[in-house]
């Protein structure tokens, strides 16, 4: 079914009391990114629905959009693999009451398509909703194989922030973060401010969209508001979704200059560190860092909030330090049918991929090494 026929209404009180929150599954986020998002419109859906309903509207209780292998990694082998959401979050959205009912529906719909295997990448290993696929394959004498995996940052947020940036920093970091941060009180009055209306997000947004192509996304073509897809998409997502309270731009401003902005999507009681940038013209004060202390403040204080998901890579070197909390996160193979050799192809092939993805980033890296040392 193509994303775009969901009934939206359906779709945001399946993600109201979904067992497990994605902020990037979000009909608000995900129907932009469809709609306009460079290499990620015209996406399809599987759809779980309560087989009990006695009217002919029946309740959603399953959603996870997808493609087909060979669109996602062009590789033609008949599997399907979670949408990438512009987000490193692919969590399919599951009813909390019919977990397992809505993972075997969705096994079942991609079977049926002629699939012999799902491919859910970028999902929390240990999460409610790899529980429930886990046992409905234990059920059916299948298991799945995590094709990768790694551990993310994330906050906990229901901690005092005071104690947990000492644990996490320690007195000497956070001792030189204050020399910094009164330097930088030097050039005029340091403010944070988050923006959460419509109007205001699509205010601070241009902001942000201006800081992040103004660094290094700029000059390697990455920022957002350089892809005319990508920048309609985020235009329209954003404010869309302040509008219930979903998204918040933060800003960090130095006598009325924003030095730093970044994006933060709200989903039940879990916030999503989607994307920063900075003025490079600060760089020296770590303004990245200062904004994202003070994000940690922010979401600490609101009691709406119990964790973060930093959607950043493994080790990342600026928001490793300051969230400490960690979780599994990974793509997993998921079989479809018993005894099946395809599952095997599909699983080599995509470790054959893998491998090749790390032998380039390693040739790239050094690449670059070099240039530096040159």
């Amino acid at each position: 079914m193509p994303l775009a026929a969901i009934d939206a209404n359906q779709w945001r009180a399946l993600a109201e009391r979904a067992v497990e929150p994605n902020g990037y599954y979000l009909p608000g986020w995900a129907l932009a990114v469809n709609a306009f998002a460079s290499g990620r419109t015209d996406q399809s859906t599987l759809v779980a629905r309560d087989c009990r309903s006695q009217n002919g509207n029946a309740r959603l209780i399953g959603l996870m959009p997808f493609m087909p292998m060979a669109r996602a990694y062009k590789i033609p082998l008949p599997a399907f693999v979670t949408a990438e959401p512009y987000g490193t979050l692919c969590t399919p959205l599951l009813d909390p009451d019919m977990t397992h009912d809505a993972a075997r529906e969705l096994m079942r719909q991609a079977r049926d398509a002629g699939a012999h295997a799902l491919v859910l990448r970028d999902v929390s290993l240990d999460g409610a909703v790899m529980q429930a696929f886990g046992e409905v394959l234990r059920q059916d004498g299948l298991r799945s194989r995590v094709l990768k995996s790694h551990l993310r940052a994330c906050l906990d947020a229901t901690r005092d922030c005071d104690d947990m940036l000492r644990e996490a920093l320690g007195a000497k970091k956070l001792k030189e973060l204050r020399r910094q941060r009164h330097r930088l009180a030097e050039h005029g009055a340091v403010k944070f401010e988050v923006a959460r209306t419509s109007s205001g997000v699509a205010t601070a947004l241009e902001t942000f969209l201006s800081l992040e192509a103004s660094g290094w996304k700029g000059m390697r073509r990455t920022a957002l508001i350089q892809d005319d897809g990508d920048a309609r998409f985020i235009r329209r997502a954003a404010p869309a979704l302040a509008e219930s309270g979903q998204c918040e731009v933060v800003t960090l401003t130095v006598d009325d200059t924003a030095i730093a902005a970044a994006i933060v999507l709200r989903h039940q009681d879990r916030a999503f560190y989607f994307k920063l940038g900075i003025d490079e013209r600060f760089a020296k004060f770590s303004p990245g860092v200062q904004l994202t202390l003070d994000l940690t403040r922010h979401l600490c204080d609101d009691p709406a909030i119990a964790t973060a998901d930093s959607t950043a890579s493994a080790d990342h070197p600026m928001i490793n330090p300051i969230w400490r909390g960690r979780f599994a996160i990974g793509d997993v193979l998921i079989p479809l049918r018993r005894n099946d050799p395809m599952v095997w192809l599909i699983q080599a092939a995509l470790i054959v991929r893998g491998a090749t993805e790390r032998i380039g980033r390693r040739a790239i890296h050094l690449v670059r090494g070099k240039r530096r040392s040159g």
